[in-house]
């Protein structure tokens, strides 16, 4: 057995204690907006993970083709950029279509304006639309580049200080929405990543389905209803 002496006792419980403090603060939401889209770049990078990227939505352009308002809806990267940080702060609004039920805590604000927070949602699974499963998120706002980072895990600390552990049937998956283009122009960008084994063609197939031309994501049209109290339907 190895003695040590006071010195190297009070060395080694300070080096434990990092360790133990570094430990913690992975497993809660310590990193920063630049190091969650690290993550996700690296997970989009993983070559046994389940990439897709929707095609990019011309916000405006869309709008005037293929909807009906009672006058002209233009949005701004700025607006849309709105439309992001609600539905990212209030999924089960801006999400009814997919989202059950869902509420967000912890929301802390970072020294260079960025947001982050955690988030848990029913989400119908994406390959059985009947089902709805528990989805914990923490959730990265990058005001600047006007990024929203979203890293699916399976434990969070709640509200109230519990831990809370999930078991999902399907992958744990990383989303990533982005505005970009001008600013009277703006374009919606849509990334999935799913922590799969290896690829899956089937979630392949399905998001590929998912893509129309003719159509903006449903979380524009309650935008436009809600926030901009605007009727819209499709032509």
């Amino acid at each position: 057995m190895i003695k040590l002496n006071s010195k190297q006792k009070i060395n080694a419980i300070f080096v434990f204690c990092v360790l133990l403090l570094t430990f913690f603060s992975k497993v809660e939401c310590a990193v920063n907006v630049s190091e969650a889209e690290e993550e996700f770049k690296r997970a989009w990078n993983n070559p046994s993970y389940t990439q897709i990227r929707q095609d990019d939505v011309d916000i405006n352009k869309t709008l005037a083709k293929y909807y009906k308002t009672p006058y002209p809806v233009n949005f701004t990267r700025q607006m849309l950029w709105d439309m992001e940080t609600k539905k990212a702060w209030d999924p089960k609004t801006y999400l009814e279509y997919v989202v059950r039920d869902g509420k967000s805590w912890g929301k802390k604000f970072l020294e260079n304006g960025n947001e982050m927070f955690v988030r848990s949602s029913q989400q119908k699974q994406w390959l059985n639309g009947e089902v709805y499963e528990e989805v914990f998120e923490k959730v990265y706002l990058n005001h600047k580049a006007q990024k929203a980072t979203f890293l699916g895990t399976q434990y969070l600390t709640g509200s109230a200080g519990e831990k809370l552990q999930l078991n999902n049937k399907q992958p744990l998956f990383h989303v990533q929405h982005s505005v970009e283009g001008e600013e009277n122009n703006p374009i919606n960008v849509w990334r999935i990543v799913h922590l799969t084994d290896k690829k899956d063609q089937n979630l392949i197939d399905h998001f590929n389905k998912l893509n129309n031309p003719t159509v903006v994501p449903g979380f524009i049209e309650i935008y436009i209803k809600k926030d901009l109290q605007t009727p819209i339907s499709h032509k």
